[in-house]
């Protein structure tokens, strides 16, 4: 809380005595003696203890839900055929300076950059529906044939007259409780989930690009939706099993290890020496740790259900106090499934 951690946002809320408010770990304001301050687990514990709150961090917001005026961007590029213009920005009331910072913090690229991929996708989705050239490349914003063949080589690496037989990985941001995600899907799976802020998002994803040789842009998929939606119910305390296709190339024992993951039962934890055991590598535990790092598919592959021999967390690429509420989370889940009462079985009156 002290340095302002985004990692601890949706793990809990401080709030000040002396000025009545409570704000989100990640919060930029000024650092108040700690004799004054109280923790709450959630916002709506705070709030119901009298504390008001903070209008600068927004901690009742869900940690990684964005702002209105991204949302508008957003909505923007969804139903125009143009990215907009830094006067169309201005017009709005948006800083161009301040989008620019905002989408390379959170989405870990250029603000141009979201937009151009978000076009090149729509671009690729309309190509490979059989729309005209000359029509995708105006609904894409372009002016000139020339201008939407160069755009689209410079990021798929073929023309437009190859786009039936490309592949291209979908990107989406996803709100959780625990902060954002960058959610990714092909059509061969899900092939991307990770906690944003904790790693190098762009290193990321151009380890994704590089792994599945194809561009990797914002943009639509149905395994997106689905993904989404499981995740909701998930995080809700409704969902112990993912249904999803993955899609997470690796070495025969890279794969091994990663199916291994999807096998330590829901609520329950194991040790790397475990899984080195269980894919027939007792004396690889430390290759174990290291695969379980490479894991890109965080959750769904669940790598926070492994700890040390010793009880200890260990190592979690999306944060450790992220592990440590994944696996209470889970454990409760469990829990109360398991205590639930069993479905009446009563037979239908004669």
């Amino acid at each position: 809380m002290c340095d302002s951690d985004a990692s601890y946002d949706g793990i809990f809320c401080f709030a000040v005595r002396s000025t009545g408010i409570f704000c989100r770990p990640s919060c930029s304001a000024r650092t108040p003696k700690r004799e004054n301050l109280r923790f709450f687990p959630d916002a709506a514990s705070a709030a119901a203890a009298g504390f008001r709150a903070c209008k600068r961090c927004q901690p009742e917001r869900t940690p990684s839900a964005p702002p209105e005026w991204i949302g508008r961007l957003l909505r923007h590029l969804e139903e125009r055929p143009a990215p907009p213009r830094a006067e169309d920005l201005c017009n709005a009331g948006i800083a161009p300076a301040r989008a620019r910072r905002w989408f390379r913090r959170y989405y870990g690229m250029s603000f141009r950059a979201f937009c151009e991929g978000h076009a090149m996708s729509k671009a690729l989705d309309a190509l490979q529906k059989g729309n005209s050239l000359d029509h995708t490349a105006a609904e894409a914003g372009f002016t000139s044939l020339s201008g939407f063949r160069d755009a689209f080589k410079r990021v798929f690496a073929q023309p437009p007259g190859a786009a039936d037989d490309l592949e291209c990985v979908r990107l989406r941001w996803v709100e959780t409780p625990l902060g954002p995600m960058v959610a990714g899907a092909s059509d061969a799976g899900v092939c991307q989930l990770s906690f944003l802020g904790e790693s190098d998002i762009d290193a990321e994803l151009r380890g994704l690009r590089d792994g599945l040789g194809c561009a990797v842009l914002p943009g639509r998929h149905p395994f997106l939706d689905q993904l989404q939606t499981e995740l909701e119910t998930y995080f809700a305390g409704q969902l112990q099993q993912f249904t999803l296709p993955l899609h997470q190339p690796g070495t025969a024992f890279q794969q091994a290890v990663w199916s291994a993951l999807q096998a330590i039962p829901f609520g329950a934890t194991c040790s790397y020496r475990d899984i080195a055991t269980a894919v027939g590598r007792p004396g690889a535990t430390r290759a174990v740790g290291t695969t379980n790092g490479r894991n890109r598919i965080a959750i769904v592959i669940p790598c926070h259900r492994v700890i040390n021999a010793g009880g200890a967390l260990g190592g979690y690429g999306g944060g450790l106090e992220r592990k440590r509420w994944l696996l209470r989370h889970e454990a409760a889940t469990a829990s109360a499934a398991a205590s639930a009462p069993a479905p009446s079985t009563a037979a239908a009156a004669p």
